[in-house]
């Protein structure tokens, strides 16, 4: 989108010099474009000078895409160079080749970049407020690519969205969730708030499955059922293998808890849950095992009442 915006600025303004020169217009309309200026200080600012800054800078800028966009594409390319690396490279060069366009531009507009200087404070300003996050965002985006907290392909959860990277862009990451909706979290708010990354040091990640029994029935027959039914996922890893823990004796049951390892988390765990919770029902009722719901004895101690 970038690349065609730039284009359509570049066709246009050759389709008008292109007119103005056979209609030999052109002397005339640079003469009363260069009268048209602003003085600031000791430097002078033309409308012709800022017409021709426009367009400069729309060609480098279209040059400057266009070659990270080639450098990118190698890079995507080149298979021993880390993903981190590639995404970081990519950002550099881009961010350096942009500042040298803008650079040239001004130089060949023949604007003194001496005389910028008095626009140093205002830009300040504008950093300070309007421009504050931008830069944060931008500056984070390096931060992130730096420590490799977070690379493309990992599973995080940032509030209340959970997903995998897709992207690490200049003032964002794409995060794509099971639903196959793509959440666009600023870079920001992935280095000054919590975040879980399932996949930081390893993809395997451990399911918890909470499960309660009645008194009545027997635990160790009900944990058999549980690891049994853990087991029959395809999913769910054979090492670590399958465990049940007996965790507590409940008001309403005895409370256990089956754990599994997955090494796919980026393909959901709430369906795995799902399936392993199926198959203990199921499990449970071919052995006649209860699953208590939450009861309360009432003990009501009668006083003889005297009239």
């Amino acid at each position: 989108p970038a690349l065609k915006a730039w284009e359509k600025v570049i066709s246009t303004t050759i389709w008008v010099m292109v007119a103005l020169v056979i209609l030999d217009w052109l002397p005339a309309v640079e003469a009363f474009l260069e009268q048209i200026a602003l003085t600031v200080g000791e430097s002078r600012f033309s409308l012709l000078m800022v017409l021709k800054l426009v367009v400069l800078i729309a060609l480098y800028v279209l040059l400057a895409l266009w070659i990270s966009g080639v450098v990118e594409q190698q890079l995507k390319n080149a298979k021993t160079i880390s993903v981190s690396f590639r995404v970081g490279m990519s950002k550099v060069i881009k961010v350096s080749l942009l500042t040298v366009a803008f650079i040239l531009a001004m130089t060949e507009a023949g604007l003194n970049l001496a005389s910028l200087t008095i626009f140093g404070g205002a830009l300040g300003v504008g950093i300070g407020f309007g421009l504050q996050k931008i830069v944060s965002n931008f500056i984070s985006g390096f931060i992130l690519l730096g420590d490799r907290s977070i690379r493309p392909g990992d599973v995080i959860t940032v509030g209340s969205t959970y997903g995998w990277v897709r992207e690490l862009r200049a003032r964002y990451i794409v995060v794509r969730n099971r639903d196959g909706v793509e959440t666009l979290i600023p870079n920001e708010n992935l280095v000054t708030s919590d975040v879980i990354n399932w996949s930081y040091s390893d993809k395997r990640v451990r399911v918890r499955i909470p499960v309660q029994i009645s008194y009545n029935d027997d635990p160790e027959q009900a944990m058999a059922i549980m690891e049994e039914a853990a087991s029959a996922s395809s999913r769910v890893l054979d090492y670590p293998e399958p465990a049940v823990r007996l965790m507590q004796f409940a008001d309403s049951g005895i409370a256990l808890e089956l754990r599994v390892w997955l090494a796919d988390p980026q393909e959901g765990v709430g369906n795995v849950r799902s399936d392993i919770n199926l198959a203990i029902w199921r499990g449970f009722k071919e052995a006649g095992i209860t699953i208590p719901f939450p009861q309360r004895d009432v003990h009501i101690k009668g006083e003889k009442l005297e009239h």
